[in-house]
């Protein structure tokens, strides 16, 4: 039986948030996961539209229960979003999921004659990206150092790029990497669990942030453990966390952002749409994670980068395999996914400097790529067996356990992201551009670099001090 990563993920976040009942949608097709029970709608007489349309909609239909439509929280100022809850979320049933999507299906009307959404699921958004990652950390030896390896660009604290991480806190023992004496933020909660084994995307901000400090050592990186808890976050709260980021230290000049969700629409998220207009009105750069799910589908924050009025705000990553020159089998793609970077196998700072950490690893590598490709991506290489997916039939071996000693290789667009956001960041420090986003906007003008991603010629960022690495070609059964 081939691992079930999505399922899998599923699982572990189900058990991060014990108390808030999940369904995975839409109908079961695992593109995301969402909460039971409960949709999102704007403050004020939208949210009174989209209770009184919900409640008349149920009275009429069978099974389901119109007293049970009610304010879910109270109203928000900051994000412009309230819960209501529309049905019954409890544990081991449908009737959560079946009442969202009727009442997801009851306000169409009412979101035609609008011309915009009313209404939506409360979206579970994740590190993971699509709760799915690229690949899980691998040691990697501390004498072949990073990669990308660190710029010869010195620090200048009157100049320095300000990087928001929004992202996991910072491992106890970064400072032991010269690479990171200037990042600063939040520490990492939890990094280890009650045997002393690393939790599942623990180091994740840390291996970020040295990613971006080693493309563009002119930057001030702060990191903000604003996704500590096992990476996901309910769409309803994300928002929230968004401006309780920018507010700690005020809004930088670039954020690196590798989080997200798909959602089955065109038009973004509810929950993050007055963060998103507020970014907007300021000078910052969002740069964003396109997702690690091999589709085409629109995922959000990134693919923000798609619609006009966020274009020049937001750039949209998606990740090379371990050449440079195609697409990393996971990564999403298609026409609002801009720029393309490195990630695949990047070696970067973890934990275990001076005292080793065992990890244990949580999925199964699958004896075919997931995605079709045939080359030795991360869908199968390194071969290690998973705890979550042991679980999903007859154990047949031990999961496979490692020791961290300091540096990991790790795949995902979760790491592309920061290499771009580097890439912005050293344009910025050697044009003397103050302006993020026309650093941005200069930064693709000017780039003569390619690769071809599911057939397309789309604009590559390979750092100067970036290495590829040979790509293996297997047959099917290899």
């Amino acid at each position: 039986m081939a691992p079930q990563r999505f399922r899998e993920q599923f699982d572990q976040i189900q058990r991060s948030m014990p108390d808030v009942p999940l369904a995975m949608g839409p109908d079961d097709s695992a593109e995301f996961f969402y909460e039971k029970g409960v949709v999102l709608a704007r403050d004020g007489e939208e949210a009174r539209l989209v209770e009184d349309t919900v409640r008349a909609h149920f009275t009429q239909a069978p099974g389901l229960t119109a007293d049970r439509v009610r304010r879910a929280g109270p109203e928000t100022n900051r994000t412009g979003i309230t819960r209501i809850q529309v049905g019954d979320p409890g544990h081991g049933d449908r009737g959560g999921d079946r009442a969202v999507a009727h009442a997801l299906r009851a306000l169409r009307a009412h979101e035609g004659r609008a011309g915009r959404r009313l209404v939506s699921r409360n979206h579970v958004v994740s590190i993971a990206v699509n709760a799915c990652p690229g690949d899980e950390p691998v040691p990697a030896p501390l004498a072949q150092g990073t990669n990308p390896a660190p710029a010869e660009t010195a620090y200048d604290e009157d100049t320095a790029v300000g990087v928001l991480v929004v992202d996991t806190g910072l491992m106890h023992d970064h400072r032991a990497v010269p690479l990171l004496a200037h990042v600063r933020g939040d520490a990492q909660v939890e990094e280890t669990d009650d045997a002393g084994v690393l939790r599942q995307y623990a180091g994740h901000g840390t291996f970020i942030a040295g990613l971006v400090a080693a493309v563009a050592p002119n930057t001030d990186i702060t990191v903000r453990g604003t996704l500590d808890d096992a990476g996901a976050v309910l769409e309803s709260d994300f928002g929230h966390r968004l401006f309780d980021a920018v507010d700690a230290g005020g809004w930088p000049d670039i954020i690196s952002l590798s989080a997200g969700t798909s959602n089955g629409r065109t038009d973004g998220l509810l929950g993050v749409d007055a963060f998103m207009r507020e970014l907007r009105a300021r000078g910052t750069l969002l740069v964003a994670a396109a997702g690690n799910n091999g589709s085409a589908t629109p995922f959000w924050p990134a693919a923000y980068a798609g619609l006009p009025e966020y274009a020049g705000s937001v750039l949209s990553v998606g990740a090379l395999r371990g050449d440079g020159e195609h697409g990393a089998c996971f990564s999403n793609h298609g026409a609002w996914v801009k720029a393309y970077a490195p990630g695949e196998r990047l070696t970067g700072v973890l934990t275990g400097f001076g005292t080793p950490v065992p990890y244990v690893y949580q999925h199964s590598t699958y004896d075919t790529c997931r995605y079709g490709f045939g080359y030795a991506c991360t869908c199968r290489s390194p071969r290690h067996t998973g705890v979550l997916s042991e679980g999903q039939e007859t154990p047949s071996a031990e999961p496979d356990q490692v020791m961290f000693e300091g540096y990991a290789y790790w795949s995902g667009t979760s790491f592309a992201t920061p290499v771009a956001a580097g890439m912005v960041a050293a344009y910025m420090t050697a044009h003397k551009e103050r302006d993020p986003r026309a650093a941005r906007r200069q930064l693709l003008q000017a780039n003569t670099e390619y690769a071809e991603v599911r057939g397309a010629h789309v604009p590559a960022l390979r750092p100067p001090t970036w290495r590829p690495a040979p790509v293996v070609s297997l047959a099917p059964s290899e």
